[in-house]
């Protein structure tokens, strides 16, 4: 989309993409004590140092995919905790779903993309894991990775809205989906349809 080359439009949704998938990650985090989860090869046996906002930025920086390549990984995420209530984003594995929904949208999306190996290295893990990871992510889906012009304007417009009211916003506000326990669905039918079916359920 052309106003994604814009400047400053990309750093702008980079950042708006960090702050709300903290928000989440911190959100669930609370909720796991609450809510059974599983645990899934996405989760780190500990927190990573590298904050959500420096890790989102490197993979931006390095993974040279073109910028709708962010939009479809939001929408792979959305489908993927719509799919998977179990396994809410949380803290322990944010930065795995980061890199996989990046990576798996640039191969769908793009002409040319860096290989699994490329990848791994831009997000600080082995080859072997990331190829696991790929696989996992792509069952999670239920390999639904096709994206209809509909579905990305929707979600696209979506994040546009958002990010005027920046700071973004609370948790509590956000109709991000990223994990039922969360109490909050972004239910976008992505049928080919109007606008009624992009209506947002809490």
């Amino acid at each position: 989309m052309a106003e994604l080359e814009k400047p400053n439009m990309m750093p702008n949704l980079v950042t708006f993409l960090s702050s709300l998938l903290q928000k989440v990650a911190e959100s669930n985090d609370e909720n796991c004590r609450l809510q059974p989860q599983k645990i899934s090869v996405f989760h780190g046996l500990t927190r990573p140092t590298i904050s959500i906002q420096n890790y989102l930025d490197r993979i931006y920086k390095y993974a040279n995919c073109s910028p709708s390549c962010f939009v479809v990984a939001y929408v792979y995420l959305d489908r993927f905790a719509q799919r998977q209530p179990l396994l809410p984003i949380n803290s322990f594995n944010v930065h795995r779903l980061l890199i996989t929904s990046v990576m798996v949208a640039a191969k769908f999306m793009d002409d040319t993309y860096y290989n699994n190996a490329y990848y791994a290295k831009v997000g600080g893990i082995g080859t072997t894991e990331m190829n696991f990871l790929e696989v996992d992510f792509l069952f999670g889906l239920g390999f639904h990775l096709n994206v209809t012009p509909n579905t990305y304007h929707t979600y696209y417009s979506y994040l546009q809205r958002e990010m005027m009211l920046q700071p973004p916003p609370s948790i509590a506000e956000s109709s991000l989906s990223l994990g039922r326990s969360l109490k909050v669905h972004l239910c976008f039918n992505e049928e080919e349809s109007s606008h009624q079916k992009q209506q947002l359920a809490v």
